[in-house]
């Protein structure tokens, strides 16, 4: 029994290798659940360009927007699991949305194998120039002293971009009030005007126009500076321990993809990584390349669960669909 066992074994073993040996046979879809030009888009494309130019074989670059992300992640949870079909996501459709909504169509913990964080940005607190402020000590201070009278604005309801300024509000017993855009570009029209005065978002939507004196950069969301923008202090530089919103994005597919195969995703976007080019590519987005272990995602979006439950509860966000 037990040599037969150890053949069903060697065997099982021996064909996943064969299959991920030949992997990828035809053409591959790579899932985004957000629109064309979001930055989950752009990272999509330039894998997927890579991931063509290496193995010759056609990788599609596929938009399934919609419910938060969650719906094309859903779509990559129930792909086949023949290696045709892989994705990219981000905290919010990976971890914040079980939180959120009463029910999910997939449990990101068994339905989803996380392979690998392809590259990841630091959000950025900014403010209207209309509030005067050069430094978070002096936003601080205002932010305590008026914050009845101020508002934040975010790319959603739920957002890492509402979370990340509802716990800064929170470690600062300010209660401003929150007015949820469609997204970056909407946030960034209102703080120009003055309809908000604060928000945190992701580096590349606001370094620009920052840089055109449209609205100030007062620190990073990252556990350290980013080498990207070395001169913005932390939040922890600041006393703002624990709201940590980098924004991450990483590559997953069906659980039950072949782990062989798995391996070997991981192993070119490692590759990708490490390419002078992709990564000049990707500081074009403010956006650094990371392509951790499996381990490493999973300890990432355990900690995730575990820094936002608290935020999303004492506030009592909800999302009700």
């Amino acid at each position: 029994m037990k040599k037969l066992l150890a053949v069903l074994l060697a065997l099982t073993v021996t064909g996943g290798l064969a299959h991920a040996q030949s992997w990828p046979s035809r053409n591959v879809r790579v899932i985004v659940p957000f629109a064309p030009g979001s930055t989950p888009d752009s990272v999509g494309r330039i894998v997927a360009e890579r991931f063509q130019a290496k193995f010759g074989t056609p990788f599609v670059v596929e938009n399934k927007p919609g419910a938060s992300g969650n719906t094309g992640t859903d779509a990559v949870a129930k792909a086949e699991t023949d290696g045709t079909t892989i994705g990219l996501s981000i905290v919010g459709p990976l971890v914040l949305n079980k939180l959120l909504f009463q029910s999910l169509p997939y449990d990101p913990a068994t339905d989803l194998a996380p392979i690998t964080i392809v590259a990841s940005q630091p959000s950025i607190l900014v403010v209207s120039n209309n509030l005067g402020v050069k430094t978070f000590a002096d936003f601080a201070a205002l932010l305590k002293r008026d914050a009845a009278k101020l508002n934040f604005g975010s790319i959603g309801y739920g957002s890492l971009s509402h979370l990340a300024m509802a716990a800064i509000a929170m470690k600062s017993n300010a209660h401003p009030e929150h007015i949820p855009y469609a997204g970056s570009p909407n946030v960034v029209t209102a703080l120009t005007r003055n309809d908000v005065q604060m928000a945190v978002l992701p580096a590349a939507a606001v370094v620009e126009q920052a840089k055109a004196g449209m609205l100030t950069m007062l620190a990073v969301t990252s556990p350290k500076r980013s080498a990207l923008l070395p001169e913005l202090p932390t939040l922890r530089e600041n006393g703002i321990e624990g709201v940590e919103a980098d924004a991450w994005i990483g590559l997953i597919a069906p659980a039950k993809l072949s782990p062989a195969i798995q391996d070997k995703i991981r192993d070119t976007v490692a590759e990708i990584a490490a390419d002078p080019a992709i990564r000049e590519k990707l500081a074009l987005l403010y956006m650094e390349p990371v392509a951790n272990s499996t381990e490493a995602f999973r300890a990432v979006m355990k900690e995730e669960l575990d820094r936002w439950e608290p935020v999303i509860r004492t506030n009592n966000i909800r999302i009700s669909q």
